[in-house]
């Protein structure tokens, strides 16, 4: 039983394994997915005959699909870029990045060598 809930879930939510994955960019069935997804959320207000569902649903799909859309192009970036995520400067992060320090209202020059941190 719990195969076939899956598979039935995948051959309509899953734009690789239903009919959308013949379209070849991911963009474009991204966006066919979420005019169905928007049509759906009508239909069904419309069904239940209340514009607060419509409002609700609409607002409920459309942070499901862009936090879905996000983390695949989170991961898709960190499969095909990895080193996007890292810092370029040599600083280990921002925060600990010391280009601008200013105490008193006077720039302090630091060392260009100098890779920062307090613990280093």
């Amino acid at each position: 039983m719990r195969e076939i809930i899956y598979n039935t879930w995948n051959s309509v939510m899953d734009s690789s394994v239903n009919p959308l994955c013949n379209i070849p960019d991911l963009e474009t069935r991204h966006m066919v997915m979420q005019v169905l997804a928007w049509m759906w959320c009508i239909i069904f207000s419309m069904w239940c005959s209340s514009i607060t569902v419509f409002g609700i649903s609409t607002l409920a799909h459309t942070l499901l699909i862009a936090g879905i859309a996000i983390t695949v192009g989170t991961f898709k970036l960190a499969e095909n870029r990895p080193s996007f995520f890292i810092r370029k400067d040599g600083y280990h992060s921002t925060s600990r990045s010391r280009q601008n320090m200013w105490v008193n209202g006077k720039k302090i020059t630091l060392d260009a060598d100098d890779v920062g941190g307090e613990h280093e």
